[in-house]
């Protein structure tokens, strides 16, 4: 049987070009690793759908190889996991809610792209909810908390341990690309969704710039925050995959961001990828949001997060110890999930061309939703409009002065990134998530780069002494720095090497 546990892009492409295997071979060993592992096994519950068409499509990008001795695109031949969240051509789509079940007629834009590319869809991934929101768990099954639990597909299992949570609400790819489902999977953020599950399954995870990549075709959660991008197991692989991703997209006026931050440096987020742009790095550490010691689970991550940042003046890196002035206001106050979710969710579901009659209320009254999300009421019985929160002009205020202090800061200090844990605990227990423990607020940090509306990054530094469970780091850069966030991360997988494939 064909080996696939942590291949790459690069791996892949050399291996077709000297016929050590066939995409076909590959698609075939990782729909038999799928099979083996989701619904069998430790049943990890990560994928949704599989394409009956993945295996007729590596037979077209065989023939086109055969053919032409060329390459389709950048992704020739690569198996691409893809969240449910994402319209797929003749594949269902729900967007992680049972009342939202429909095949759509085509691509989203992100998934168009991919097939261009060469990639091959392998399958669905499960989609419950989204990164925490502000420190305050706020569950719908569109995508909106930091848990794996769907209306959908239930639970999704962290592959590092399956007693635990794997994180949402890229859950599904999270698990998938960890447990070496596929080559790269897609991934969507709003407070923390990529980010997340990137930390608790030992993975690259971007969110880039609001707008670099296209929503059109995605389900929204909050349209001023939502964006897709890469969830890989190596950086260069997040490189590759944005080169694709990333572009103006008429379908999405959004991404007039795209064209404002232009093509990457030497054409590739990829270029000038180097084990040595940590020796002239000035990276802020920002001591506030590391957890509190007397917190056991906190306390294990942050020796992990510290071990690897004591590490970077070894390279030459500037470490400077930072503050950010009124944090936990800017992230309280600036939330606009309560003012313009439910707005969002019902003009998208509006205007859906296949789905007609659903909206926010229908699927609150039809009580179709996950039971361990018990506060989706908030968002259900919450404002109808954005405009009717008499607040909602400060925030929007606020919210750009959050950013001008931060990048502010940056400046002053000369920083390429600010470094924190993407999340303050490592992966809790599935019992606690469903359970009470969190539905006061679960510690992530990933709602900073969220609120701010800037690129992050969570690349793994290492596991926990007592559980080994998988920890991240988040970097965090200035609007349209994707490549140098990228740039840096690299560096720490060079100089942290943490990234291992769990034992299933």
């Amino acid at each position: 049987m064909l080996s696939i546990d942590e291949l790459t892009i690069s791996q892949v492409h050399t291996a077709y070009q000297s016929g050590t295997y066939t995409c076909r071979q590959l698609v075939e060993a990782y729909l038999a690793r799928i099979d083996a592992l989701d619904q069998a096994g430790p049943k990890l519950n990560a994928i949704t759908v599989i394409s009956p068409r993945a295996v007729d499509e590596a037979d077209a990008v065989d023939a086109h190889y055969h053919q032409h001795k060329s390459f389709i695109g950048p992704l020739h031949g690569v198996p691409v996991i893809v969240k449910d969240q994402c319209d797929t051509k003749g594949l269902e789509t729900t967007y992680g809610n049972i009342c939202c079940a429909h095949i759509p007629a085509e691509d989203a834009t992100l998934v168009r792209r991919l097939r261009e590319a060469g990639a091959v869809i392998l399958a669905k991934s499960t989609m419950p909810v989204n990164g925490s929101i502000n420190w305050t768990a706020i569950p719908i099954d569109f995508a909106a908390s930091f848990n794996s639990a769907s209306s959908v597909s239930g639970e999704t299992l962290n592959p590092y341990d399956v007693t635990r949570e794997t994180g949402g609400s890229s859950a599904g790819t999270g698990a998938a690309i960890a447990a070496n489902y596929g080559l790269i999977g897609v991934g969507e953020d709003t407070g923390g969704s990529i980010r997340v599950p990137s930390s608790f399954c030992n993975l690259v995870g971007l969110r880039p710039t609001v707008g670099l990549v296209s929503r059109a075709g995605l389900s929204p959660l909050l349209k001023t925050q939502d964006t897709p991008g890469p969830m890989t197991r190596t950086v260069r692989d997040a490189a590759l995959m944005l080169d694709v991703l990333a572009g103006y997209d008429p379908k999405d006026p959004y991404t007039a961001t795209a064209a404002i931050a232009g093509r990457p440096e030497g054409g590739s987020y990829a270029t000038n990828l180097s084990e040595n742009v940590l020796s002239n790095a000035r990276i802020g550490v920002l001591n506030s949001v590391f957890g509190p010691e007397s917190d056991a689970e906190c306390a294990s991550v942050n020796e992990v997060v510290r071990s690897a940042l004591a590490q970077f003046p070894t390279t030459g890196t500037t470490l400077i110890d930072i503050d950010i002035p009124q944090l936990d206001h800017y992230l309280n106050f600036t939330s606009m999930f309560m003012s313009r979710s439910r707005s969002d969710i019902d003009s998208f579901l509006a205007t859906h061309p296949i789905i007609h009659g659903v909206t926010v209320e229908s699927i609150y009254s039809s009580q179709k939703f996950h039971s361990s999300l018990p506060t989706f009421n908030r968002i259900a019985t919450g404002v109808t409009s954005p405009y009717d929160d008499p607040q909602y002009a400060q925030r929007l205020d606020q919210r750009e002065e959050f950013q001008r202090v931060v990048i502010g800061i940056m400046a002053e200090y000369k920083l390429d990134a600010i470094a924190y844990p993407s999340v303050q605990i490592p992966a809790p227990l599935m019992t606690d998530v469903l359970g009470s423990r969190f539905n006061n607020g679960f510690p992530t940090n990933t709602s900073i780069g969220s609120q701010l509306r800037q690129p992050a990054i969570s690349v793994p530094v290492g596991f926990t002494q007592k559980d080994g469970l998988p920890v991240g780091l988040e970097l965090l850069g200035i609007p349209f720095a994707e490549q140098k966030l990228l740039q840096l991360a690299y560096g720490v997988e060079a100089l942290i090497g943490a990234r291992k494939a769990p034992d299933l």
